[in-house]
């Protein structure tokens, strides 16, 4: 697979999100999960994500017992986060920025993942409460402590980018960015070119929407994807002409609609870094071979017209979980 510049390492152009293998897409089997992650590994992925809060620390304990095989640390590029507050309950409970919070969710990190520096450690969200420079400060302290290789921001605006990377400089930005969700377009692409910061995709795929194998009225009753309103059964038929019309696209070329959705990405901005999220060894597969299709102008241009901002019915989260995202 063709690999692309993280900071100042290279990894795979393709990456692997492992939140889903924790909770949020409904049951997860820990057996089925593994056995992606060293399926992906041995196909050349090497930059896996997971967060503090994916599962309350239980995905970061997933990867730890993943870490810990023969020869498997030294080959992985991890990225993990702090920023998003859950109650005991799991409830989402806030945005801390502050460097205690994140000097302790570090350490409760490292804890967790069993290793003694994480490669790339994001801020989850932001708060207003904290500047841009006091945490950035604070994420600093703990590169030069050993504790973390490179620094991260997850759905920040370009100007916080810009005064994070005059404190210390930031390896990537990470938002989510696919057909069906175009923001980043609107300044943030750019601006990681302008600086050589990576911009790393999460949902790619829109949650497996754009892929048309999914029904959002069959989803399991604990589906994050059943309070997202994209989802929603008018929003949800107005949004699956569009995915027939991309599997359309995907047939004529002899591919799927999830290999479409993501050379798209990859053949758009060379610094992106996408990572689909998936638990099962057949979509890895799949996902990664999309790194071996190029789409021209042309056809990029159609998709973008296909998939204008306009066209999608329905918000990319509920209104109380965009706290923290900024324009």
């Amino acid at each position: 697979m063709q690999r692309r510049q993280l900071g100042t390492t290279t990894v795979a152009a393709i990456g692997l999100g492992c939140m889903g293998m924790s909770e949020f897409y409904g049951p997860t089997d820990e057996a089925q999960s593994l056995a992606t992650l060293a399926t992906a590994l041995d196909a050349g992925v090497d930059f896996f994500d997971t967060a503090d809060i994916y599962g309350r620390g239980r995905n970061e304990e997933l990867l730890g017992r993943f870490l810990r095989g023969p020869g498997v640390r030294e080959r992985v590029v991890l990225a993990t986060k702090f920023g998003i507050v859950r109650t005991p309950d799991g409830a989402r409970g806030g945005i801390d920025n502050s460097p205690a919070y994140l000097r302790a969710c570090c350490e409760a990190s490292l804890k967790r993942l069993g290793i003694e520096t994480i490669d790339l450690y994001y801020c989850h969200r932001r708060s207003t409460e904290v500047s841009v420079e006091e945490m950035v400060g604070a994420m600093a302290e703990l590169v030069r402590a050993g504790k973390v290789r490179q620094l991260g921001l997850s759905e920040v605006s370009a100007a916080t980018l810009r005064r994070a990377h005059a404190v210390h400089p930031i390896a990537a930005v990470q938002s989510e960015y696919s057909l069906w969700s175009r923001e980043p377009e609107q300044g943030m692409l750019a601006a990681c070119a302008e600086l050589k910061v990576a911009f790393v995709p999460y949902s790619p795929l829109g949650r497996a929407f754009l892929t048309g194998a999914i029904d959002p009225a069959q989803l399991a009753p604990d589906d994050w994807r059943q309070q997202a309103p994209r989802f929603e059964p008018e929003n949800a038929r107005r949004n699956r002409h569009l995915v027939e019309r991309l599997a359309a696209f995907a047939a004529q070329r002899g591919i799927t609609a999830a290999q479409v959705a993501l050379a798209w990405v990859l053949c758009k901005h060379p610094h992106t870094l996408p990572i689909p999220g998936t638990r099962r060894v057949t979509y890895l597969r799949q996902n990664v071979a999309a790194a071996e299709h190029a789409l021209s102008v042309a056809e990029i241009s159609e998709l973008d017209a296909l998939f204008a901002p306009g066209a999608i019915a329905g918000g990319r989260y509920a209104a109380a979980s965009m706290a923290g995202i900024e324009a």
